[in-house]
């Protein structure tokens, strides 16, 4: 595993990267069959969402929090991903729309997030959902209060972990009634697919860009 502490300055650069390749960053974990190619693309009156990609300083270094769902109706019962939702008429913008939904969600206080920026947005055919991440930062550890009736648990994921190939896995699954190679983030021993790991490999994507790190190689092969 990987032990390079990742300072708040490499962060903030690997957001302002010029001409990054989102897509070159997110191909690893992309479906094989990649469903989102042959479902139709977001109109203009695609359903807008917002997550929170909330960092702090701990003690594995700087990292960040995903949520277990708590079971319900919906699609995306019992998956792991970041905090988040619908715009709402009120929200006005993506960031109002995850900072409201991190506090309902998780506890953490708007006042108590700088936002340093957002990630490119993911469509998620089977909700019908452009999903924008929105990245802020805390000046430390919050307490979290999940909210029981949004979430079952939280899994705290050090932004280092991202950079160690051996927590990127494959596993099959049937989706859509087709058998996909499902490419996944290990976090915590919990599968991390879909949306929110192509959100995960567009961060280690600028991570490994701003480092010069390719992927296979960390601060032990160096």
């Amino acid at each position: 595993m990987p032990r390079l502490a990742i300072p708040l300055s490499v962060l903030e650069a690997a957001l302002r990267l010029p001409d990054f390749d989102v897509e070159a960053a997110r191909q690893p974990m992309h479906l094989i069959p990649d469903l989102r190619r042959a479902a139709p693309p977001p109109g203009p009156a695609a359903r807008q969402a917002a997550v929170l990609v909330p960092v702090y300083p701990a003690e594995g270094g700087l990292t960040t929090v995903l949520i277990r769902r708590a079971p319900d109706p919906g699609v995306h019962s019992g998956q792991i991903g970041f905090p988040g939702g619908a715009l709402e008429p009120g929200d006005g913008s993506p960031v109002a729309a995850a900072l409201r939904e991190a506090c309902e969600e998780i506890g953490l206080l708007p006042a108590a997030v700088r936002v340093l920026g957002e990630l490119a947005a993911v469509y998620i055919p089977p909700s019908g959902f452009v999903v924008t991440p929105v990245l802020g930062v805390l000046a430390g550890r919050p307490a979290f209060r999940p909210n029981p009736a949004e979430v079952a648990a939280l899994l705290e994921l050090p932004l280092a972990d991202l950079l160690d190939d051996a927590r990127k896995r494959e596993q099959e699954m049937i989706l859509a009634g087709v058998r996909c190679r499902v490419p996944y983030y290990d976090v915590a021993g919990q599968v991390v697919w879909g949306a929110t790991a192509l959100m995960l490999a567009e961060l280690e994507g600028r991570l490994r860009a701003v480092l010069g790190q390719a992927p296979g190689e960390d601060e032990a092969s160096r």
